[in-house]
Formats: structure tokens, sequence, C-alpha cells
């Protein structure tokens, strides 16, 4: 356990892995793509709190203090609490709340119920950041497009077809990766913070009253003068702070050093002066409550104002869907969802991925969402649960990182994650009573997510205790078979298993079918470490078992992607046995599952397992296996 400050070697690796790319460089990308989120919000923030959902009135003391609970809502939800204190919670560099996850578990015994419990925990906050990464595109390109029904009112009915075009087109571009998005969007990114800011700037000047919201004493006040049910307006102050755990999850394609420079002199300030200038504006006409972020646009403004609004919201959309591809490597790496096929879109940057099929199943969801609620206003009352239960999680297991890791730092850091859990439970609640208004949508997709996650997890461990229950123990095998061996062939033949000291089943229906055995066979078994890049000095281990068999264990971080054939021919440089690719079979077994009446699982589980094998994408081809070197015997299996 470490005695320094969390994350001490940060600093020195926050520009690792991103080539040749200078600090300014990755500011000026990570506000590109990051920031995007959160950088949306003064879209809707203010509108939404004003709705008739909450019945506040817009005077004085009521937008005083609604300005007041935002502020100090970015500062101690977004500044202090991911930006200065969880982003030092890396793990080796890379954040997202399964990344924090695989830490708080590790320092709790392997195989006990608190780490269990703790990876329930973790898969469930998994689940809602997708049902996050659902909303946010859907809601902030919504109430970009909706500025038509200020400017031209006419125009109202082409605001959700104009959204679907949008979006579309934002989806069909993501195969072209973080790095071409942030380096297209970074500059127009920045524009939009300073046009926010200087907005905020030209609203503020008309009523200088709202500087005064600076002071918590207002945040105070106003729960003072609404009473106990005061609290639900954070249903609609957390809508400012969507996307803190986004920055948290982008830590790894831009490193921490990056995020938090744009962050403290730049976002931040940005978004606090446009905040205020729509609450000057209020003050001084309480009707621009209808929409004070597009009312407080000059009229010459507006159309230029909703051009870059939109090209805000596609990079709002941006920052949560590179965050759901980081999310769902990590949770492919650990075991929990199916392996997919994942494209690496940078030669410079390790972090930055392209998943097809998480791409498209997001778009899906995300277009049929804005057909359903067609306006901001209606999915603002869906938005919120989703984010407020994964600030709760990442609070929970904060405070167990702290508490093991950081014995210098845990003294503060754990009464602040007493103050943070408050916080978001407060979110939380304030969120839930919007159960039946749309909020039990993300709730629902959450709990899919989570279904499937758990099941596939669990099924892959029924499926290997059947085949180990069903399989023969090498070191009795191959004493016997070495009594009177079959012919030797030259080559060498690579047996994938997935468990250690087993007969692979390819080895035994070799046997029985070609009554043939190489001349050198390797025992293969890849494992993956909860951290994310495996040690080079620790990732190969070659053990020979005598008559040229050897025990082979390749070790990959589950932020990498396995590539079994130049791990293998590494290992000559590292003094290990010599592979020649050309001289090498690899042999698989490809199981079946079918469904059956064992207690392992519900049979509408085992059956969703089964679909789930079948259409994940096989273990050669993620372990980048070449099919002309491959050949796959099939076992049936029943669960």
């Amino acid at each position: 356990m470490s005695n320094h400050a969390p994350s001490a070697q940060a600093a020195s690796k926050d520009t690792q892995g991103h080539g040749n790319v200078g600090l300014t460089g990755l500011v000026v990308g990570a506000i590109g793509v990051v920031f995007g989120d959160i950088g949306t919000s003064p879209l809707y923030t203010l509108k939404e709190a004003f709705s008739p959902h909450y019945g506040l009135t817009a005077n004085h003391d009521t937008v005083i203090g609604i300005l007041s609970l935002v502020f100090w809502a970015l500062m101690v939800v977004v500044t202090l609490k991911y930006v200065t204190i969880i982003m030092r919670a890396d793990n080796e560099g890379e954040g997202g709340i399964m990344a924090l996850m695989a830490l708080a578990q590790r320092t709790l015994p392997k195989g006990s119920s608190s780490a269990y419990a703790v990876g329930i925990l973790g898969i469930f906050g998994a689940s809602l950041f997708f049902g996050d990464g659902v909303i946010t595109p859907a809601i902030s390109v919504l109430s970009a497009v909706e500025g038509l029904e200020v400017a031209a009112p006419q125009l109202d009915a082409w605001v959700v077809p104009i959204t679907v075009l949008v979006l579309l087109a934002l989806f069909a571009t993501q195969r072209y990766g973080t790095e071409r998005v942030g380096r297209v969007f970074g500059p127009v990114t920045i524009a939009w913070f300073l046009s926010l800011a200087a907005l905020g700037v030209a609203n503020i000047h008309h009523e200088p009253e709202v500087l005064h919201a600076l002071n918590p004493w207002f945040a105070t006040r106003f729960f003072v003068t609404h009473g106990w049910h005061g609290v639900f307006i954070l249903g609609a102050v957390v809508l400012a702070v969507t996307g803190g755990e986004a920055l948290y999850a982008d830590m790894g394609h831009f490193g921490a050093k990056p995020i938090r420079l744009g962050w403290y002199f730049f976002v931040l300030p940005s978004l606090m002066l446009n905040y205020l200038g729509q609450g000057a504006l209020v003050l001084e006409d309480p009707a621009a409550i209808q929409n004070p972020f597009y009312l407080g646009v000059p009229d010459w403004g507006r159309f230029p104002m909703i051009g870059l609004a939109t090209a805000a919201t596609v990079i709002a959309s941006q920052a949560v869907i590179t965050g759901a591809f980081s999310v769902a490597r990590q949770a492919m790496q650990l075991g929990y969802i199916p392996r997919m096929e994942i494209k690496h879109t940078s030669s410079d940057t390790i972090g930055q991925i392209y998943i097809p099929w998480i791409n498209w199943a997001l778009m899906v969801a995300v277009i049929a969402l804005v057909l359903a609620f067609e306006s901001s206003t209606a999915l603002a009352s869906a938005y919120g649960v989703s984010v407020s239960g994964t600030m709760l999680i990442d609070t929970l297991l904060l405070a167990l990182v702290a508490r093991a890791t950081w014995p210098r730092w845990r003294i503060w850091v754990l009464p602040l994650c007493a103050v943070f859990v408050v916080v978001d439970l407060a979110f939380l609640v304030a969120n839930g009573v919007k159960f039946f208004d749309g909020a039990w949508f993300p709730v629902v997709l959450g709990l899919s997510v989570f279904t499937v996650l758990r099941t596939w997890r669990r099924g892959r461990e029924l499926l290997y205790q059947e085949i180990r229950k069903e399989g023969i123990q090498l070191d009795s095998f191959l004493p016997g078979l070495m009594l009177a061996p079959p012919v030797r062939v030259p080559g060498t033949a690579i047996f994938l298993i997935a468990q250690q000291g087993m007969v692979p089943q390819a080895l035994l229906h070799n046997l029985k079918h070609n009554k043939v055995l190489h001349e050198r066979n390797v025992f293969l078994t890849v494992q993956t470490l909860d951290v994310p890049y495996a040690p080079s000095t620790g990732r190969l281990q070659i053990r020979p078992i005598g008559d040229d068999f050897y025990r082979v264990v390749i070790r990959f971080g589950f932020m990498e992607t396995p590539d079994v054939p130049l791990a293998l021919m590494r290992s000559c440089d590292q003094g290990g046995v010599y592979f020649d690719p050309m001289e090498t079979t690899y042999f698989a077994s490809r199981e079946n599952v079918v469904a059956g009446k064992r207690r392992g699982m519900p049979v509408w589980r085992d059956k969703l397992f089964a679909v789930m094998h079948r259409n994940a994408a096989p273990a050669t081809v993620f372990f980048r296996i070449p099919g002309n070197r491959l050949v796959e015997l099939g076992a049936q299996v029943e669960i």
C-alpha cells in the first residue's frame, strides 16, 4: 500500500501514451471531446428549474437561490469530487467506474463476499452510465435544435427530424475516431465556451446583482424558504453537473492534467458566467424564463448560435460515446460482456478506440428516445436518475480506495466522501420522484444492461465448471499418453485452454480423429489482469513439462487488445522458446451452449447466455489468431 499522495506519479504520466501530442494539444483535444456533455447544460438547466413541474416563480430570491445551487453543485460535485479527488484514483492512467471498481476490488480479499459486492456495485454503476450514454445525445441535440422555436417559430415541426439527422451523422462519423473528431471539434468547442462567457458577461452587466449567487448563504436560504420539498429542485440542478463522470471515464484518452487545466481555467469560468448571465436576464424580464439561453442572444445572432449550439451538442454526445467505448472495453476484458470487434483509431494514443456494435446499439436507442419524448423538457424528466446513481456509486468506491491505499490522505478524503454521499443521495431522491414522468426509462435500461452483464459473467462461470467437471487433469493424462505415444508430426500445436491444468478438448478430438501428435505441443492460457496494462516482465510465462510439452500463460491488462501471436513471437527476445509462425497451428474448441434445467441460473438466463455466447466474437478472433493457422473443434455443453 502506498504511503504517498494518490497518483503521485500521475503528473509525469499525463502525456505518456499520447505520442507526440503536447500538453496544449491535449488540453484543446480534451476541451473538444471531454467537456462537451457538461458544456451544453446551460441550454436547458435553468429553463427546466422553472418548469411547471417544480412550481417555482422567477422572483429575485428564487433565481439567486437556484443560481447559487448550480454554482455550488459545480464546485462540490465536479471541481472537488471528480476533477480534484476521483481523478487521482486512476488505475495506471485509466479512469471510469470499471477502472475504479477494479482498484476497489484489489483492496479486498480475492473471492470474498465484500469483493463480490463491490463487483455488483461497479457493474450496476456501469449499467447506469450506459443509460446516461443514451439520454445525453438525445437531450443535448434536441435542446440545441429547439432554438428554432425562438428564432423561427414556424419551423417548430422540423425540430425532431433535424435532430434525428444530426444524430445519424454523429454516429456515422464515430469510425473515424476520437483523435480526428477532437482535432475538428476542439476549436468549435472553444468558440462555444467563449460565446457562453461573452453572452454571460453581456447579460450580467444589466443585473450585476446575480453575482450574489456565489455566496452559499443564498443556496441555504432557498431550502429554508421552500422547506423540505425544496430538495426536489435538485432534480433540475443535477442537469448542470451531468458529464462529471464522463470527465473521469475519458481520462485515459487525454490524461488527468489536460482535463484539470481545461476545467479550472476555461470551462468552469465560462459555464458560470453563462448561468449568471441567464439569471440576470430573468431578473430583468421574468418572461425570459421560457428559454433564457436563446432569449439572451441578440436577434442577429440567434441562427448562428443555433448552428454553434448544435455543433456543441454533437460534441457533448461525443464525450459520452467515447466514455461508453472505454467502459465497454474494460467490461469486455474483465469478463462482463461478450467479446466484440474493437478498432483502434489512433496510431499515437492507445486509449482511442471504436466498437461498432456499441456505436450502432447506442444510435438506435438514442433515436428511439428522441422519437418517443419529442422535446428536451420531456426528456429532462427522464434525465438525472442514472447520473446521480452513478455518482453515488463512484463515491462509495472512492471511499474504499481511499481507506485502503491513501493512508496520508484519507484523513480528509473520507469525511469529504461522507459529504458527497449526502449530496448524491439528495440528487438521487430528487430525481427518483420523477419516476413515472420518464425517470423509469434509464432505470429500466440500466437494469436491463445489468442483467446482461451479470448473466454473461455467471454463464461463463457455469460453462467453465461444466468443462472442468467433464475434463481430465493434464498431469495424469500426459504420462499415460506417452506410455504408448501416437505418431508425432512436424510443427507446433498450440491448444487454447481457459483453465490451467485441464486437457484441452481440442487435443482429445485431435487424438481421437487424426490419431497424431505434433512435435511440440503448447497449452496456452490467456489471463486478463485488473490493471490497464500488463508489465512487460510478467506478460509471458513458459514452463516445460517434458516430452516437448509446454505450459504458457500470457497476461494482458484490461485496457489492452490481446495479440497472442505477437506475444509469442516476442518470447524469443526474452530468452524463451521460439515460435515459428509458419510452423505453428492453433487448436481451439468452440462450445455450443444449450440451456438445461440446472440450479445455476433460471432457464431464461441460460437461454440469454446461450444467445450471447453464440453471437460473441470467437476467442481466436479476439486474440488476433490468423484464420489460416487455426483449427476449431466443436463441443456441446449444457449449463
